[in-house]
C-alpha cells in the first residue's frame, strides 16, 4: 500500500495516535487488551481517580478507539475492533517489550 492518504485520513489517523499517546490513555488501552472491563476495574488497574479515568475513556471513545456500553450503573469499555487491538499489541511489542504480558 503506497498510496498517500488524503488530508482527512491523515488528520484522523494523527488525532487517534495523539489520543493513544497520553500515558494514562495508553495504560487504559494496555489494561483492556482484548477484554471488556468496567470503569471501576480500569481505575484499579490504572491507579488513578474515577473522574480521571472517565475523562480519558471519553477521549478514547470520541476518537473511535474504544467502545463503551452501559449496563445499569456500570460502564463497560473495550477496544473498538480487532484491528486496533492488533495495532496496540504491535506498538507494545515494538516500543515497550518489557511490558508485554505472556
Amino acid at each position: 500500500m503506497t498510496d498517500t492518504p488524503s488530508e482527512q485520513d491523515a488528520s484522523t489517523t494523527a488525532n487517534a495516535l495523539k489520543a493513544m499517546a497520553h500515558p494514562i490513555r495508553w495504560k487504559i488501552l494496555c489494561a483492556l487488551g482484548d477484554r471488556e472491563l468496567t470503569v471501576r476495574e480500569l481505575i484499579e488497574l490504572v491507579g488513578t481517580t474515577q473522574s480521571n479515568v472517565s475523562q480519558h475513556v471519553e477521549i478514547l471513545r470520541t476518537k473511535n478507539i474504544i467502545a463503551s456500553r452501559r449496563d445499569g450503573n456500570k460502564v463497560f469499555c473495550r477496544v473498538k475492533n480487532k484491528e486496533l487491538q492488533t495495532l496496540i499489541d504491535n506498538m507494545r511489542g515494538v516500543l515497550c517489550p518489557t511490558n508485554l504480558q505472556e
